[in-house]
């Protein structure tokens, strides 16, 4: 059986976790209050610290999901989202509305990746 490793773990979560040669990454935000547009590159930005961590990076993800306190917030994040990922290297991607736990918090960006 595949050894399951754990990275920045504390007694709720980590912010991944690896079986085999994939890597699930917990939800990412950006600092609460700030816009919507600077959330969205500081949670890609620890997308980027956490893959990079475990040996892989963005253009291996697999699929994301994001989450979006309001909807009406869509072409904006896809302004940056569409500047951050590789051209060629698309993941599967969802977007949706939801409440966020933690007041202030616009994005939460969840992601599934690829380890060599």
């Amino acid at each position: 059986m595949t050894d399951i490793k754990r990275f920045d773990t504390n007694k709720r979560m980590s912010q991944a976790v690896v079986h085999g040669q994939t890597a699930y990454l917990a939800g990412q935000c950006g600092t609460a209050f700030a816009p919507i547009q600077t959330q969205t590159r500081e949670a890609l930005a620890k997308v980027d610290h956490h893959l990079a961590a475990i040996g892989t990076d963005k253009t291996r993800l697999l699929s994301v999901t994001i989450w979006l306190s309001s909807i009406s917030d869509y072409d904006a994040i896809n302004e940056v989202w569409d500047a951050w990922v590789h051209a060629g290297t698309a993941p599967a991607r969802s977007c949706g509305e939801v409440q966020i736990g933690g007041e202030g918090y616009d994005i939460e960006i969840i992601c599934t990746a690829a380890v060599p």
